[in-house]
């Protein structure tokens, strides 16, 4: 993929990052790590009731004591239980939190980008950002805080009773730990490299999931006989992360493997230590206290281990921050302005002035010099070749994108001025791709007008001459339209997609070639009903059957990007230019499809 996004950000900017995630929490924060600390405080206390009840209880038989010492140790087990219980509860909810804020403060971000990101930018891959790397980083937001709390509290804790205890044991026990910070480090910095290439793997499958499996990717590959190819393709790439996962699993191994084994040689040698620094075969020890140390040193390693590996993970979910923060930091080329204007009036004129436009990877200027005028109430046609910048420049109205050059206003406001709300109130489209959401005819409808009444909605539909035939089916207007409405056909989508705009009732209405995909009885039906719907709103229409537009009240030619021959119907056939050799043509196809 190809996104136009910051540079990584250097790692502590990017720590400090991620911990401003966690600001808003940072009272409920404060109350996990009080019971992170009770918890290890507590927990501490076991060694020191079992050295009492091996040293003093059962020697000397004193069974109201033992039975103090045991029941202590059973309440310090209720004790830790309940603080576990609690601070994993509230851990994962801000963890869970932290989460929310995340997919929403990505997909918000999203929602503001151009269409241009969106043209250059696979949609698989927006979807594994998403949802995998988001999601990969679960375990790590929700635990990650708690764990590293606790574990720095029991290892502090946990040391400082071991020197209590025997300070030449507790030095023999802490040899080893600059070996396992080492081996933390040389594993993170293996496992943030697979971290990068499984999440490029994930988001390359994505994609093709996302496209393959689509209704339009099924129908091209069955109708190619490319299903056997595109399974091989897939399965490739499976093989691939397949072979990335079991790197995951696998980093490492070895190395924290050795310290496993020291880990669990470590009793032994402060067996050994304790019996050479006796003498006359007494060790310095008693038994009690060096059950009690090794004990302590048991749960020293456990949080020490934990510690390790939190690093690790701290250092994969770097590579998934890095990705996340990567599209937040993506710039807004088409952005709402800071105070917006708000019109006292919306007629709905449209000027544009010097407009140029050209595209990122352009060898020429799509639109250049483009100057036109359109009266509120008024209609405007523009025709050309294909690639001539008519959809180009009915975008520009919208704001779908801004002008290379140039100002387009409507009743004399730049639509820069205007807040995205006011302009998708005042324009209207529908474009020459129809795109409706699985979900029933009159969501989709209300997608434009979530108030509507049902009343409103027969209206639109009327209009756009799709009412009796959705009254045919057995839900009605309840009906489910399938991904992306392919229950219906091309034509019925349209009339849909123009039913959903005229819902809107906006000033200037945009047509994107709108009866494209319509036969020619339907269309002239839908013609006659969109132009009963146009009188007194600024229409705007993108024409590729010329016979649509005979009535425009101006039309314009655009040739390379240029505005080469403006007038009406009549007074560009008269011309005998670039217009009339387009109505000849359209006139030859339609008589040789008869």
């Amino acid at each position: 993929m190809s996104t136009t996004g910051s540079a990584t950000a250097p790692l502590p900017a990017q720590k400090r990052r991620i911990l401003r995630l966690f600001r808003p929490y940072r009272r409920s924060l404060l109350f996990v790590a009080s019971l992170v600390v009770g918890s290890s405080l507590v927990s501490l206390v076991n060694p020191f009731l079992i050295r009492e009840i091996m040293d003093v209880a059962l020697p000397q038989g004193r069974t109201g004591l033992l039975s103090v010492l045991a029941l202590g140790m059973i309440v310090v087990s209720i004790a830790t239980s309940t603080f576990n219980v609690w601070q994993t509860h509230v851990s994962a909810k801000i963890g869970q939190l932290v989460m929310h804020d995340l997919r929403t403060a990505v997909y918000e971000h999203l929602q503001r980008m151009s269409l241009a990101f969106f043209t250059r930018t696979r949609t698989g891959e927006v979807q594994s950002r998403i949802a995998h790397d988001i999601g990969g980083m679960q375990v790590t937001v929700t635990t990650t805080a708690t764990a590293l709390v606790s574990d720095v509290t029991i290892v502090v804790a946990t040391t400082t009773a071991m020197a209590l205890l025997d300070w030449r044991l507790t030095i023999a026990s802490l040899v080893i730990l600059p070996a396992f910070v080492w081996v933390s480090r040389h594993v993170g910095d293996e496992r943030r490299v697979i971290t990068r290439d499984r999440q490029r793997q994930f988001a390359d499958l994505s994609s093709i999931v996302q496209e393959s499996l689509s209704v339009s990717g099924i129908m091209l590959g069955h109708t190619m006989g490319r299903a056997r190819s595109l399974t091989d393709n897939f399965a490739l790439q499976s093989r691939k992360l397949t072979e990335i996962e079991v790197r995951a699993s696998t980093a490492g191994l070895w190395y924290q493997s050795t310290i496993w084994v020291v880990m669990a040689s470590m009793p032994a040698v402060i067996y050994w230590v304790a019996g050479l620094t006796g003498s006359g075969g007494h060790m310095a020890i008693s038994i009690g206290a060096l059950v009690a140390f090794t004990t302590l040193q048991q749960a020293l390693f456990r949080p020490a281990q934990r510690l390790l590996t939190i690093g690790i993970d701290l250092q994969s979910s770097l590579e998934l921050f890095g990705r996340i923060f990567e599209y937040l930091d993506l710039p807004v080329d088409v952005a709402e302005p800071e105070h917006p204007v708000e019109p006292k009036e919306l007629r709905g004129e449209v000027r544009m002035r010097g407009i140029g436009f050209s595209y990122a990877s352009a060898e020429r200027p799509t639109l250049d010099g483009v100057d036109v005028t359109v009266p509120a109430g008024r209609s405007l046609a523009i025709v050309g070749e294909t690639g001539s910048g008519k959809t180009t420049l009915s975008y520009l109205i919208p704001r779908l994108y801004d002008p290379t050059s140039g100002t387009v206003t409507i009743d004399g406001v730049d639509v820069r001025d205007l807040s995205f709300a006011t302009l998708a109130a005042t324009v209207g489209v529908v474009s020459q791709e129809t795109y409706l959401f699985h979900a029933t005819v009159a969501d989709n409808l209300r997608f434009a007008k979530p108030e509507a009444t049902d009343e409103e909605l027969v209206a639109a539909a009327r209009i756009a001459q799709i009412h009796d035939y959705l009254m045919s089916l057995p839900d009605g207007y309840d009906t489910v339209v399938g991904e992306r409405g392919y229950r219906f056909s091309g034509g019925e989508k349209q009339r849909l997609a123009i039913a959903r705009a005229i819902l809107r009732d906006p000033p200037i209405l945009v047509l994107d070639e709108a009866t494209s995909a319509l036969d020619t009885q339907t269309e002239q039906a839908v013609q006659g009903a969109i132009d009963a719907a146009s009188a007194g709103r600024t229409t705007i229409t993108v024409a590729h059957r010329l016979s649509t537009i005979r009535d425009a009240d101006e039309i314009i030619v655009l040739d390379r990007g240029r505005v080469a021959e403006r007038g009406t119907h009549d007074e560009l056939l008269s011309l005998g230019g670039h217009y009339a050799t387009l109505v000849n043509r359209d006139t030859e196809m339609a008589v040789a499809l008869r």
